[in-house]
């Protein structure tokens, strides 16, 4: 079974060693290591010559990991597909467990896991991060098995890792891979297109160790919501069908996104920006939540205030009384 595994890297020479060895060394052999520098400044380069064994280095202009993820996916020679970002680790029998379930289940697509979460000293800060969004039981339950409703469930929370993901190329190539438009989130927009046609597992065990620290990417809370949005525009346009078929609206995902980035402006005091957001989410599907905000933010700032004065003292008085 050759597999391929896709490295992005962006200055990454403090970690990507450690990320590289963690492959190398698993007990089931991949068939090629792949990294696509995007546009790194720091000796990221030289770090992964210094390395033993074939690696296949390809640098590009900084577009990001999406676009990264895509070239590596293009020079991939192998049937399947698996990432690591250059900053974390696979552990030692990760991708032994999932050719195991793929033996099991041959109609699998795109097999996951669990990770951990580790400091710079390689400290455990999460030992699962299933079991901390309350998800863990469930895997467990399943043992390998497609999911049901994956699609629903994904939507509901991401539960796919990107560096766990082990995926079929053709699957990856028929959906169209990673949407470089997309900045936050594009990794869910891609799973969602999978999870629409094609089984998908993800295993409770513990395939990957996520490397905490100042470098990692960090999320601008008004970025993400704005890619929310572009995310799920995507879904209603590519699968609107198999959304409905799960019992979800596509409207109503688009809108429930714009309400959250007024929600956001709102407690900004941005209220222009807010009625923004709100009458966007309403000319697609009405919501109570944008009706609110939107509504709420033609007041006066002064009423406003009070309105949320009133209510974190209602807040105050309903705690009191449970005390």
């Amino acid at each position: 079974m050759k597999i391929s595994v896709v490295i992005p890297a962006y200055n990454s020479a403090a970690y990507i060693a450690d990320a590289i060895t963690s492959i190398q060394k698993q007990s089931y052999p991949v068939f090629e290591i792949i990294v696509i520098d995007d546009g790194s400044s720091d000796d990221t380069l030289a770090v992964v010559k210094s390395l033993p064994g074939t690696i296949i280095y390809h640098k590009q202009d900084n577009r990001g990991p999406a676009a990264a993820r895509n070239q590596g996916i293009r020079l991939a020679s192998g049937l399947w597909v698996a990432f690591l970002d250059a900053d974390d680790q696979w552990t030692p029998d990760k991708i032994k467990q999932q050719v195991a379930v793929l033996a099991r289940y041959p109609e699998l697509h795109l097999i996951a896991g669990d990770m951990a979460e580790i400091g710079q000293d390689d400290t455990v800060l999460t030992a699962s991060v299933l079991d901390k969004h309350h998800l863990l039981a469930g895997f467990v339950k399943e043992q390998g098995r497609p999911i049901t409703n994956a699609l629903g469930k994904l939507l509901a929370k991401n539960f796919i890792p990107t560096g766990t993901v082990l995926v079929r190329k053709e699957t990856l190539i028929a959906v169209g891979m990673f949407n470089e438009a997309i900045h936050f989130g594009e990794d869910l927009e891609l799973w969602a297109r999978i999870a629409a046609y094609y089984p998908m597992t993800c295993l409770p065990e513990i395939l990957m160790l996520r490397r905490l620290h100042n470098n990692n990417a960090t999320y601008e809370t008004a970025s993400m919501l704005s890619d929310k949005v572009k995310v799920m525009k995507s879904l209603r346009q590519y699968i609107a069908m198999p959304l409905k078929q799960q019992g979800m609206n596509p409207d109503r995902l688009v809108a429930e996104a714009l309400a959250d980035v007024a929600y956001w402006h709102f407690n900004l005091k941005d209220y222009k920006k807010t009625r923004w957001a709100s009458l966007a989410s309403l000319r697609v599907s009405l919501t109570t939540r944008a009706l609110v905000y939107g509504l709420a933010a033609c007041l006066p700032a002064s009423c406003i205030m009070l309105i949320k004065q009133l209510k974190a003292r209602g807040e105050v008085v309903s705690g009191l009384t449970k005390i």
